[in-house]
């Protein structure tokens, strides 16, 4: 099976603030906010949530097909695609637009200020589902707005499955296009933060929400993460992460896990708690797309993690 993934790619450029972001952002002042963080360290990764879902599905095994608008200056990106064995078959590189951008800055609790400049990925339009040939399944990540609801309506016209995935993007969205969006989808998901807006523009639950879709999936950090299916909730455990080094890119890998688990068609239970598992594997290690694993290995975590096989990966 191939999944076809919809999203941005982007290069992320990761910063450490060495505190906690609450100790100077005063809650009766954010109306004059105007703060510097000074950051002692820096890298520049690869990212964009396509990219991050791609990397990490090709870990597992699994056949990513990703669909992105990138720009000028994609050629290192693209030579790592080629290291990784990712198809650039529905790379679009605009010659007059950059790569989209991400500077990530991170404190000590892990929470993070984000800025992106999308650059191409605002033309992500140009790209047709259709153009993409052998899908079995599909990804709406954050992308261009107009991207995302074109390739929701392509992949709901052609009767492919998909996962709906804001993420970022929910901002760009109203309470009517989010609707949409779930009626269009097989499969939603979201992380907690974004489930609270998600319900308090629709106006849904989280059990109408899944009565709409095959299943609703909410991520809890180091909670782990619900799955609702009809009348029902699957509390799905957190892994043990060996530690906790960079939050940056732990949802995509979680996403990378689903799609695994929908295209092998494991249950829900060991679908989440694979993509769990590769959610806490990433949290290991600095940057989206920089952790490795082999089938062996990540075999013996789930089961030191959960406490059974994973015979089904083997």
């Amino acid at each position: 099976m191939t999944a076809l993934i919809c999203g941005s790619y982007a290069y992320d450029t990761v910063m450490t603030f060495p505190d906690q972001f609450k100790n100077h952002i005063l809650p009766d002042k954010v109306h004059m906010l105007n703060v510097s963080f000074l950051v002692p360290t820096m890298r520049r990764e690869f990212g964009g949530c396509a990219g991050n879902i791609a990397y990490n599905l090709k870990l597992l095994g699994g056949d990513p097909t990703p669909m992105a608008v990138v720009g000028k200056d994609f050629g290192p990106y693209a030579d790592w695609m080629t290291a990784c064995g990712i198809t650039q078959d529905y790379m679009k590189v605009i010659d007059n637009e950059f790569t989209g951008q991400a500077y990530i800055t991170t404190d000590l609790d892990d929470n993070q200020i984000t800025a992106f400049h999308p650059g191409a990925m605002s033309l992500a339009h140009e790209q047709s589902v259709s153009d993409a040939k052998g899908v079995s399944i599909g990804i709406v990540s954050p992308d261009g707005r107009d991207g995302m609801i074109q390739h929701a309506q392509e992949f709901s016209d052609a009767n492919i499955p998909f996962i709906f995935d804001p993420g970022q993007g929910m901002p760009m969205f109203n309470g009517d296009d989010l609707l949409k969006f779930i009626d269009q989808a097989t499969y939603v998901t979201v992380n907690d933060y974004e489930a609270e807006l998600l319900q308090e523009r629709t106006g849904l639950s989280p059990h109408e929400i899944a009565e709409k879709v095959d299943a609703y999936i909410v991520t809890l950090g180091g909670e782990g993460s619900h799955i609702y299916t009809g009348k029902h909730r699957h509390e799905i455990p957190a892994a043990k992460a060996k530690s906790l080094i960079d939050p940056t890119g732990c949802g995509d890998a979680y996403r990378a896990g689903l799609l695994y688990g929908i295209m092998n068609d494991l249950d829900w239970e060991t679908t989440g708690r694979i993509a769990s598992l590769i959610g806490a594997i990433k949290m290991a290690s600095h940057g989206p797309q920089n952790h490795q694993f082999d089938k062996k290995s990540f075999a013996a975590l789930y089961e030191e993690n959960f406490g059974h096989k994973l015979e089904s990966f083997l």
